[in-house]
């Protein structure tokens, strides 16, 4: 990400940036960071906090005027180029978000960048927008290897020299895999891997977890519609039931009983909208786009995070002694969220997911550039299943994807991938393309 805020800097056609992305996930310190790195100076300015910022922005457009009151609040000069102007939770602000069009169109000179938790429920309530003024990022949780480059360095350098699909040795799959627990303790979120890592205390990352989990909560009753808050609370705590079973796909009925699409779908837009989940939808069949093929009536409902989904579900952290069985539980439910986490943060597009009836069910199905890849998750050893087979006598894929926690292996067009290796899915394909 920081190479990309980094292109972002130096474009010769940069807009003010919007960077996107849940609470928590680490928008506020990333810019932050980018602007003591990149800048002589960044200006740091919180609508949440400050209010009174609103004035600056309801009395004018003129970006001048803005700029020089906005010097006045931070202290000292705000100078184009040698300045990061941050605007936080610029959602609390619909006019300071429409004057990144005249930044944009009257002084592209001032590097301006914003985040905001719930831009996503803003833009979807009509509200005016600077269309085609502003650049997009999205920040997802931490990934493994990012994880991995911070908890153990000389694995991840493992990883990254990878250049052929063949088995790993036992000396790096097996700490790989401890590892891979432990990521499913914490998740993504950065302060909840802080906390694992830096301060080595499960207690403190149960407690960042369940605050974050919390604050979602909060945020449902201050910026949701007082119709819909009971219903989200409802979509939010019935996710790791739904998960739990064998067939995923999302029952309104084990929401409430009763419960009917209509009368949850706004609730659904709003969770969705604000990044807290993501919806992923059946195919009718793989074809290019995938998204001509949506059924919309059908889809599968996960959380932004494997440790999320964890902390919801109340399994232990104890777990991670107990074999494989982070892995396995909810059917194999955490395994799924992460490797879907991971697909989005790693690929354009959210993944489909495909049945057959009550034949076969493949997990995802993905597409990169023009190909359509099936994906099965398997979370143990245990790799058995018709499912891929099914997929593969209809429709013949010149390549499949199963994760598991077998070793690193390419036979007769399947790619076995070891989960802690999901990052590196579309190196893989590459090679497995090279070596056709």
């Amino acid at each position: 990400m920081q190479k990309r805020l980094t292109d972002w800097k130096q474009s010769p056609d940069r807009k003010p940036l919007i960077l996107q992305g849940a609470r928590q996930v680490g928008k506020t310190w990333l810019l932050k960071h980018f602007g003591a790195s990149e800048f002589e100076t960044a200006a740091y300015f919180n609508f949440e906090e400050q209010p009174d910022l609103k004035q600056f922005f309801e009395n004018t457009k003129d970006v001048p005027r803005i700029i020089q009151n906005l010097s006045l609040v931070h202290g000292q000069a705000i100078l184009p180029q040698k300045t990061l102007v941050i605007f936080d939770e610029i959602q609390e602000c619909n006019d300071a978000l429409n004057a990144l069009k005249y930044f944009c169109e009257n002084a592209p000179e001032y590097a301006v960048a914003c985040a905001g938790s719930l831009l996503g429920v803003t833009m979807s309530r009509g509200n005016s927008f600077p269309v085609g003024k502003v650049d997009f990022l999205q920040l997802n949780p931490v990934c493994f290897s990012e994880f991995l480059s911070a908890a153990d360095p000389r694995l991840f350098s493992f990883l990254e020299s990878i250049n052929q699909i063949e088995p790993l040795p036992d000396i790096f799959f097996h700490p790989l895999v401890d590892k891979l627990k432990m990521f499913f303790i914490c998740g993504g979120m950065p302060e909840a891997v802080v906390a694992l890592l830096e301060k080595q205390d499960t207690a403190k990352t149960q407690q960042v977890l369940q605050n974050i989990i919390n604050a979602y909560a909060l945020d449902f009753s201050k910026h949701a519609e007082n119709k819909d808050i009971p219903k989200i609370n409802h979509l939010w705590s019935s996710i790791p039931s739904q998960l739990a079973r064998d067939n995923k796909k999302f029952l309104y009925q084990s929401v409430k009983n009763g419960a009917r699409a209509r009368e949850y779908e706004d609730a659904l837009l709003w969770l969705s909208h604000a990044g807290l989940v993501h919806r992923i939808f059946r195919i009718s069949k793989p074809g290019l786009p995938l998204s001509a093929y949506d059924d919309l009536s059908a889809f599968k409902l996960y959380l932004i995070d494997v440790g999320l989904l964890r902390r919801l579900s109340l399994l232990d952290p104890i777990a991670i002694r107990e074999g494989n069985r982070l892995f396995t539980e909810f059917k194999g439910a955490l395994s799924e969220n992460y490797i879907l986490q991971h697909l989005i943060a790693n690929f354009e597009g959210n993944p489909r997911y495909w049945t057959s009836g009550n034949q076969a069910e493949v997990d995802f199905v993905i597409q990169v550039k023009n190909e359509i890849v099936p994906i099965e998750v398997k979370s143990d050893e245990n790799i058995r299943s018709k499912s891929l087979t099914v997929y593969n006598d209809l429709y013949q894929p010149p390549i499949r994807i199963r994760y598991s926690l077998k070793n690193l292996k390419k036979d007769d067009g399947l790619i076995n991938i070891p989960l802690f290796m999901v990052d590196y899915t579309d190196k893989l394909l590459e090679l497995s393309n090279m070596n056709a």
